[in-house]
Formats: C-alpha cells, sequence, structure tokens
C-alpha cells in the first residue's frame, strides 16, 4: 500500500457482495470497472495515490446515527431470519432486498467512508475516496433507495468530533434526502444538494423550502433541477450557488457525494449531464482546496460509472488523463419541457436559495 500522496482510494474486492441481485439496477460490477480502468490507466501505481484497504465499520460507529432496532433487524434480515415489521424498516419492496451478509456489506462500505473521514481529518492525505460510499438515502431507521446505513452520515459524525463545521455536497440525480435529515437541525453541518426535482424522481423531496429547523434553519440547501437539465445549465446553478456558501459557512471538512446518475446515459434518473461537464464541477471542488472527503453514490450505467469515477479520482489525485471524450446527449425528449423552460426553472431555483438561504446569512 502506498502511502503519502495527494489522495487516498479505500477499496476491497468484498465491495462487490453489496449485491440485491442481478435484476437490481445498483450493480456492483461498477466498481469492479471502475478498479480495472484505474489500473489500466495506472492511477493506482502513481506516487501521489495511496490505496487503502477498505475496513468495516463497528456497530458503535453505525449507531451514531442509526437506531439500536434498525440494526438489529438489518442482523436478523443479514442471517435469513424472518423480521415481523419488515416493512416498517424499509425492507418490503423490490429497492431493498434483504440478502445474505447485507449486514456485513453495509458495515464494509460504512467503514471505508469513516476511514476516508480520519485519513483527510488526520491530515494524511487531503483527498480519500470511497466510490462504495455515497449511499445517502437510509434513515435512522429505514433503508431507502438502495440503501442500508447512511455512510456520509456517519463519516460526519465522526467528523463532528475533531471538526466545528463540516459541508455536505451532493450532487448526485436524487435528493440526499437521508443525511438532510440527520442534520437537519443542526447549524454545524451545511447540507448543500443539487438533484432532478423531486416531481420526476424519487424520493420526491429536495425543493428550496426545505432549509433546516430550529438551530439548523438556514443550514439545509436544495437546488432542484428540471429533467432535461445538461452541462451549461448544471453548472450555472453549481456556479451561482455553491462557491459563494463555501466561502461563507468555511467548512473545515467537506464530504462530497459524487453521484453519476446526472448522465445523460444513465437509465434512471432524466438529467443530460456529459462526463465532462461532471468533472468541472468535481475540479471545482477540488480546487477549494478543503480536506475533502469524495464518496460515490448513484450510477447505473456501469460504463458510464467505471469511467466518469476513473476520471474524478485521478482529478483528485492530480494524475492527467487524456480528456473525456466529447459527447453528444440525444435530443431532449419533448415531454420534459423545452429548453427555455429548463432554463426558466433554473432561475427560479438560483432565486428561491438567494431569497431563503443567502438573504438569510448574509451572504
Amino acid at each position: 500500500m502506498h502511502q503519502g500522496g495527494h489522495a487516498a482510494f479505500i477499496f476491497s474486492e468484498a465491495f462487490m457482495e453489496y449485491d440485491f441481485g442481478p435484476l437490481h439496477p445498483l450493480r456492483p460490477e461498477r466498481l469492479r470497472l471502475l478498479r480495472e480502468r484505474l489500473q489500466a490507466d495506472g492511477v493506482l501505481d502513481s506516487p501521489h495515490v495511496r490505496l487503502v484497504e477498505a475496513q468495516p465499520a463497528t456497530e458503535e460507529e453505525v449507531l451514531a446515527v442509526h437506531t439500536r432496532e434498525y440494526y438489529d433487524a438489518v442482523a436478523a434480515l443479514s442471517s435469513g431470519h424472518r423480521v415481523v415489521k419488515r416493512e416498517e424498516y424499509g425492507f418490503g419492496g423490490l429497492d431493498n432486498l434483504p440478502f445474505p451478509g447485507m449486514l456485513e456489506a453495509s458495515l464494509l462500505y460504512t467503514g471505508a467512508s469513516l476511514q476516508a473521514a480520519r485519513l483527510v481529518s488526520r491530515g494524511e492525505v487531503p483527498r480519500a475516496m470511497n466510490p462504495a460510499g455515497g449511499l445517502h438515502h437510509a434513515m435512522p431507521g429505514r433503508a431507502s433507495g438502495f440503501c442500508i446505513f447512511n455512510d456520509p452520515a456517519v463519516a460526519i459524525a465522526d467528523l463532528l468530533r475533531r471538526h466545528e463545521r463540516v459541508l455536505y455536497l451532493d450532487i448526485d440525480a436524487h435528493h440526499g434526502d437521508g443525511v438532510q435529515a440527520v442534520f437537519y437541525e443542526s447549524p454545524r453541518v451545511l447540507t448543500l444538494s443539487l438533484h432532478e426535482s423531486g416531481r420526476t424522481l424519487f424520493p420526491g423531496t429536495g425543493s428550496p423550502e426545505e432549509i433546516g429547523t430550529g438551530a439548523g434553519e438556514g443550514y439545509s440547501v436544495n437546488a432542484p433541477l428540471m429533467a432535461g437539465t445538461g452541462d451549461d445549465t448544471f453548472l450555472r446553478v453549481f456556479d451561482a450557488l455553491v462557491p459563494p456558501l463555501v466561502e461563507w459557512f468555511n467548512p473545515e471538512v467537506i464530504v462530497a457525494q459524487l453521484g453519476i446518475d446526472t448522465h445523460h446515459a444513465d437509465p434512471l434518473a432524466h438529467l443530460r449531464l456529459t462526463t465532462a461537464g461532471f468533472l468541472r464541477a468535481v475540479r471545482s471542488i477540488r480546487d477549494w482546496g478543503r480536506p475533502l472527503v469524495a464518496l460515490g453514490g448513484g450510477g447505473y450505467n456501469p460504463d458510464v460509472v467505471g469511467d466518469a469515477w476513473a476520471r474524478a479520482f485521478a482529478c483528485l489525485a492530480e494524475v492527467d488523463l487524456p480528456a473525456a471524450p466529447a459527447e453528444e446527449p440525444p435530443a431532449m425528449p419533448s415531454f420534459y419541457g423545452d429548453p427555455a423552460a429548463v432554463e426558466a426553472f433554473a432561475d427560479k431555483t438560483i432565486e428561491a436559495v438567494r431569497r431563503n438561504i443567502f438573504v438569510r446569512h448574509g451572504i
């Protein structure tokens, strides 16, 4: 294993065991393709890269976010036991199908996010990536949206023991609802999610009016985007909202969820980004110069995931790869609305966030 470097890559072959079955859209081979791509391009051999074997989280670490009852239900289902309130714990439908070894697989991806957070927190590397992490929908007492344990929230809870302010930035196509829910009353975590509008995509939340409550009022920021949004509009919203918030909040650590289901070839969402557009956002996040924990997340076209996340990690490690090939997203389906409607939706989002958040904090 390499020591030092610009970025750590947390990985384990056992990540592939987080597997809901052959018909489920979350395919573990996307991580294998990512690892193969990084090896083929020589990124993992770079002196800038520290390769770290993932280690599982402990029960106690997970219980910083999740309830004892839910943890016990996951453990029971993982062992093939019957759980009476299975539906209440989020295991009633096809999204979150219990599988043998589910507990161990979930502890491993969660532990990898904790490792990334601690490496960055201790100053061992400026940036660390856990591509198996970013499972942002899980609630304290319920699985949701392919997510069993909420590893970003577990990592943030751990970071808060050593840092006063943590920024959670989520650029997945889906709203980061679970992380928002965990820290909805906290002024020490700014949760900032850019995502496809809940009107057209799971989980149906993430409007600009969701701004936090109590001491956390004004510390949850949501920037929904209309179905059909492409690079230029996404980056216009990103540039208008994210850098001013980073400067104002002045986080000691950033936890960034880098879901690539925003890509035009993703089968589950309806945005139209290219890999180059995604990488523009990743490069911005890197260039803020803050300690950075990078997590995976959504991405349901394995080939796109392998390529985009390999390029994202190379960017974080400051290893040069050839530029992403030019992509021409297919024409936007007419039922999404026209380009003018996409732009108008983005304008409304920017204005709403400025009104609800910027004015409140004097940004």
